[in-house]
């Protein structure tokens, strides 16, 4: 079981940490989906290694056996929003780790018009100003399903959900 103060790593690092192109390739991650460290990448990234080790895996299994597992997982992947309704299982082997990011809370905020960055949305959810349905979330990693898109919005009891605080007519100046 493991002592319950100890919390269990849920990424694994690069096997070439100090490779040139892995590098560039982190850092551009990092600063499109304003990332915090690499740890919340390589913790979207072995999510997706998950995935698709269990996608490989159906590949190779009998056919009365492969239905069900590939239902779960297609259903599960459906509801996170990184396939459609129709999708197989080489749909799931070409997911990338930028469709997984796509999904973050953050990331939502920032495309939703929320937020001007995605670093503004970030500060908005870490301290409170962002609901999803009824529940606030302070989260940015939080991977929104696909029911709880057009929940995004601003807290009630928050500053900004006023349209005539400052930093609200500001996005609008900006946009128009």
């Amino acid at each position: 079981m493991g002592d319950p103060k100890k919390r269990r790593k849920k990424y694994e690092t690069p096997r070439h940490p100090w490779d040139v192109d892995v590098l560039a390739e982190e850092l551009r991650l990092l600063g499109l989906y304003g990332l915090r460290n690499k740890r919340e990448l390589w913790r979207a990234k072995t999510m997706l290694s998950k995935i698709r080790h269990i996608a490989r895996s159906l590949l190779g299994m009998p056919q009365e056996k492969r239905v069900k597992i590939e239902a779960e997982l297609m259903g599960k992947l459906y509801r996170l929003g990184l396939v459609d309704k129709e999708a197989t299982v080489e749909d799931v082997l070409d997911l990338k780790v930028e469709d997984i990011l796509e999904r973050r809370l953050q990331t939502m905020v920032a495309r939703l018009g929320l937020a001007k960055t995605v670093y503004q949305a970030r500060h908005f959810i870490t301290h409170g100003h962002i609901f999803v349905g009824d529940k606030k979330i302070t989260s940015p990693g939080y991977l929104v399903l696909r029911g709880e898109e057009s929940k995004i919005t601003y807290s009630p009891d928050s500053p900004l959900a006023d349209e005539n605080h400052p930093l609200r007519k500001a996005m609008v100046q900006q946009t128009s």
